[in-house]
């Protein structure tokens, strides 16, 4: 078994975790973050155990996760 991905998949885990309490702390623009680490763990899940999951639904959820990501920073850059 490779190390790598689960280390990946537990810093992912993290970040999404961090970002839901800066979330929780009026940083509501930072939900994004949450929504596209939650999508990142899920597929990397699917990826290195072989879930039976359709490769058009892991897609959607990829580019669900970039377009969230892009707009949590389009509203942190208009914070600033």
């Amino acid at each position: 078994m490779n190390i790598i991905p689960v280390v990946s998949i537990v810093l992912e885990v993290v970040i999404a975790l961090l970002a839901l309490v800066a979330a929780f702390r009026g940083k509501a623009y930072i939900l994004g973050f949450v929504i596209t680490f939650g999508i990142y763990v899920y597929y990397d899940l699917a990826r290195e155990y072989s879930w039976a999951v359709s490769e058009n639904l892991l897609s959607v959820g990829f580019l669900v996760a970039t377009v969230t990501a892009l707009v949590s920073m389009i509203f942190l850059i208009r914070k600033n």
